[in-house]
């Protein structure tokens, strides 16, 4: 690059840090001066605390990077974090997202078409001003040579005076800050780049333990009773993005739910999910730990229900039409569903009913034992909800048509996602057709739970990943939904349908999975399984 060879700038390594510093802090945090505006600007000395907070964060980035001051490594470095801070910026400011450590691990699970449908002109445009401009600006720049002490000297002097700085800052307004620590802990997620760059480094923290940490061995001591006869398959659908208020079986009123309020199911209202996020739920619901110890325990890596499961005997198929299943099928059949080498039908993207291609032929293969299938969603992953159906799922029109949402009003995209939710249901009728076919050979039911829900524009938040402490009930309140063939006995069926409303969550799906099958073993706890929860109820 030419440019680079010919500096047409001159400046000192403290000016070049103190002006990214400055262009970062002003241009990039967007969705950190919001926030602050939307919470200090009406009371006593508001601004004036905003502007401190500004301050703060200006003289923490460059304590931040003069860490990358050295000689060759500077300018490299200060374009690195002028793309953190510009992809970063894009999305807290379009989605109104947090990025802590899981948002860093979801991203690094993000598939390629899951990327792609994020793309944008408006990131490009972000992109372009935010990071290839003042990049050009640095290549153009011409970085003043010092001595070893004279280069020393001068970046101890700007970190005692900014140092100083803060001090002060701190000093002058110590009870403000004492009450922003405590009190205002979600605004810190969006100092940018910092935020980002700590949850980078968390979360290859605990990506690292974990590759690191041998798998504990759970449930050795499964097995079946030696009295049951009688054949199980079980299918599980693990939903995408499913909000349990936008399923007309759970009182919406919109007609969602066509196919499944003409079925014997049992709709639980009242479910919240172990996260968040794909890469966080997905494993939670499977783990033996809930979700109050899913973190403490997601650094040590443990086996599965799944496992368990196989320990006792029961034949185990994972079919994936999302990006994968985290971790969770690594020790079973897996089959990726998600190009036309597998999936029949595939249009703008692979549709999710194609996973029960071929299915019948796998069930009898099966000789002997029980089956349990876990069936993955595409669902309805944003933001391009308009790509998760059909054109004859195009019920709730107009609708948005494209991935960024701030283009389109709250009714187009309300109307997309309603379209997901038709298109979820018509899949889930066709499991249950399929679950019936079978009926003669097998006691035969369903399970369906979304892994989280999603953010539809309230409150100017969008999609999900939000920390869970924080989250809104879009995207932690998510349906799950039970359906029972006809030989399926002694399920208690109408306690299950009063404990519909019922304060539930992904910490049941562990114990419900090892009662579908009359697991026995220490591991299992029937306080949480909800059919022995509804044969207590009966006396059965």
């Amino acid at each position: 690059m030419g440019w680079l060879s010919s500096p047409i700038l001159k400046c000192s390594a403290n000016q070049a840090i103190l002006a990214t510093a400055v262009f970062i802090v002003t241009f990039a945090n967007r969705a950190y001066f919001r926030n602050l505006v939307e919470t200090f600007a009406s009371s006593p000395w508001g601004h004036l605390h905003i502007g401190s907070l500004g301050l703060f964060l200006l003289c923490a980035l460059i304590l931040f990077l003069l860490i990358f001051s050295f000689r060759s490594l500077l300018k490299p470095a200060l374009v690195f974090f002028l793309l953190v801070s510009a992809v970063s910026a894009y999305f807290m400011d379009t989605y109104k997202v947090m990025i802590d450590s899981g948002m860093i691990e979801n991203v690094l699970a993000t598939d390629r078409a899951e990327a792609v449908d994020l793309l944008s002109a408006r990131l490009f445009i972000y992109l372009l001003l935010l990071w290839l401009l003042p990049s050009v600006v640095l290549g153009m720049t011409r970085i003043r040579q010092e001595s070893a002490g004279g280069a020393l000297l001068s970046r101890l002097k700007l970190a005692f005076v900014t140092m100083l700085l803060m001090t002060a800052l701190v000093l002058i307004s110590s009870a403000f800050y004492a009450s922003f620590v405590r009190e205002h802990k979600a605004i810190r997620y969006y100092m940018n780049p910092l935020a980002p760059v700590y949850a980078a480094y968390k979360a290859g923290k605990t990506l690292l333990a974990v590759d690191d940490a041998p798998l504990e061995v759970l449930g050795a001591d499964a097995h079946t009773p030696g009295v049951d006869s009688d054949r199980e398959l079980v299918i599980m659908v693990v939903g995408e993005t499913a909000r349990a208020d936008r399923f007309s079986l759970n009182g919406y009123e919109r007609q969602t739910n066509p196919q499944l309020e003409k079925e014997s199911v049992v709709s639980f209202s009242q479910v919240d999910s172990c996260g968040t996020s794909t890469e966080v739920s997905v494993p939670c619901m499977f783990s033996v730990y809930g979700r109050l110890s899913f973190d403490g325990h997601d650094g040590h890596p443990t086996e599965n229900v799944l496992d368990v499961l196989g320990h006792a005997g029961v034949n185990l198929l994972w079919r994936d039409n999302n990006s994968n299943s985290k971790g969770v099928a690594d020790r079973i059949r897996n089959e990726d569903y998600r190009t036309p080498e597998s999936n029949p039908d595939c249009d703008v993207e692979c549709r999710d009913d194609g996973m029960l291609a071929g299915l019948q032929d796998y069930v009898d293969s099966q000789e002997s034992g029980d089956i349990l299938i876990i069936l993955h969603q595409m669902g309805s992953h944003g933001p391009a909800y308009y790509k998760r159906y059909p054109p004859e799922f195009r019920k709730f029109v107009p609708d948005c048509e494209s991935n960024q949402l701030q283009d389109c009003s709250e009714a187009e995209i309300s109307n997309a996602y309603d379209n997901t939710i038709l298109y979820t249901d018509y899949f889930l009728a066709q499991v249950i057709d399929f679950l019936r076919d079978n009926d003669d050979r097998f006691e035969t039911a369903m399970l369906y739970a979304s892994d989280h829900g999603e953010s539809l524009g309230e409150s100017g938040v969008y999609l999900h990943g939000l920390p869970y402490w924080i989250a809104p009930d879009e995207q932690t309140h998510v349906p799950v939904i039970l359906w029972f063939g006809k030989n399926f006995d002694d399920v208690g069926l109408e306690a299950l349908r009063q404990m519909r409303s019922e304060s539930l969550s992904h910490d049941n799906i562990f114990h419900t999975l090892l009662g579908f099958f009359e697991i026995s073993s220490g591991i299992y706890d029937g306080r949480k399984d909800l059919l022995q929860i509804s044969r207590d109820r009966t006396g059965g």
